[in-house]
């Protein structure tokens, strides 16, 4: 097959959704399929620029480390795009590549699918937070029905998302597949060389975060953990791995809850190596988001051996299994700082949790995942009907 990917965020952006293309285009090339990919131009090129079509991009008012694809720039490839016989179009975003993606789509006369990866019943209104939060809840869903009606196919990472998008009235042809983890991505790291770089003493409790700094993941619900952890171990530090729009409220609220000396903020790490001693170097991985779809760090945690300590709600509940590399908290500060606090305490349960954190990530393998994916390429393309431009309404696990 030959899929054409269109992405409103790739690399070297750093979140979710770039790590999940990457994955996918990796595997797919790896099975014998061609895939293209167009994504926004950010003025620096990665270690990987084959078959990428950058485009012209400006940023984004109210998170100025996204990019706004210029929509004339993606309509004038569809002349080079015609003579590369595509069988699908492959959206990820919902944002200029939704309507590019479709537009490029009805033009080759191929199916348009779609990844669901951002919960945004509770995303939006941390963006807009002029507007009441219900209304901003209404508008999320009614766009999500607009989007998703239009589409021959949509991909949902775990089936808590899809649940909450049937409810919504969503009726697409869907299938719930995860990314998948790539385990060879994360073996190696040296938590010691992380300590050390950073003037961290081999034996203090260190708890981290990994992933994009905002509103939405929560992470003031683990600074408000520390004021209880710190009384049970004054020696505890947070390290936040990662960026974004939500740094500089989180650091003003660190000093505010008097947490300077226990939460330490250090920006991306490079994911060839930083990131995989910073990973090591971590005791319990700890993670509170309400709004994920599926949660790749969690995966990428527990395959480096560290144990979770998270909330099972929304895409975070179908990969957390309580023992199997993880803790499942409270949802309350308390309750959760507890659950912490526990496994600080027993280095016995957190080496059993690691042990068992690399057995059951094998289990969400990426080559495993993307074939599924591609069984799904293959059934929206068999079911495809250039004339309705639909396929049949379905749920598939």
């Amino acid at each position: 097959m030959r899929i054409l990917m269109i992405s409103d965020v790739y690399f070297p952006r750093v979140n979710g959704v770039s790590t999940a293309i990457m994955t996918l285009r990796r595997e797919l090339k790896r099975m014998g399929h061609a895939v293209t990919l167009i994504a926004p131009d950010y003025g620096a090129v990665t270690a990987d620029e084959e078959d990428i079509l950058r485009i012209p991009a400006r940023p984004v008012w109210l998170d100025p480390e996204d990019r706004l694809m210029q929509r004339r720039r993606i309509t004038e490839l569809l002349p080079y795009l015609q003579g590369q016989t595509f069988d699908l179009v492959h959206i990820h975003t919902p944002f200029i590549a939704h309507y590019a993606g479709l537009e490029l789509a009805r033009a080759l006369g191929v199916p348009c699918v779609e990844t669901y990866h951002t919960f945004f019943e509770e995303y939006l209104f941390h963006y807009v937070p002029f507007m009441p939060k219900p209304f901003m809840r209404y508008l999320a869903r009614a766009f999500s029905r607009s989007q998703c009606a239009a589409l021959d196919g949509l991909i949902v990472p775990s089936r808590p998302m899809l649940e909450a998008l049937r409810q919504y009235g969503i009726d697409a042809h869907a299938r719930v597949i995860p990314t998948g983890i790539e385990l060879a991505d994360f073996s190696g790291g040296d938590g010691q060389r992380f300590r050390e770089q950073h003037g961290i003493p081999p034996e203090q409790p260190l708890l981290l975060y990994v992933g994009r700094v905002a509103h939405e993941k929560n992470i003031g619900f683990l600074l408000e953990t520390l004021t209880y952890l710190k009384h049970w171990h004054p020696e505890v530090l947070l390290v936040i791995a990662g960026e974004g729009p939500a740094s500089a409220a989180l650091k003003r609220r660190t000093t505010d809850l008097n947490l300077a000396a226990h939460a330490r903020f250090v920006g991306y790490l490079d994911r060839s190596r930083e990131l995989l001693d910073c990973y090591r170097a971590a005791d319990v991985f700890v993670f509170s988001s309400r709004t994920e779809t599926q949660g790749l760090v969690l995966l990428e945690a527990m395959a480096l051996g560290v144990p979770v300590v998270g909330l099972a709600i929304m895409g975070t509940a179908e990969v957390l299994q309580h023992d199997r590399g993880a803790h499942i908290a409270q949802d309350d500060v308390h309750g959760f700082a507890r659950t912490v606090s526990a496994l600080l305490n027993n280095a016995e349960a957190r080496a059993a949790l690691s042990i068992s954190a690399q057995e059951y990530v094998r289990e969400w393998t990426a080559p495993e995942m993307t074939r599924r994916l591609a069984r799904f390429y293959e059934d929206v393309i068999c079911e495809y009907s250039p004339v309705t431009n639909r396929v049949p309404a379905s749920v598939a696990g």
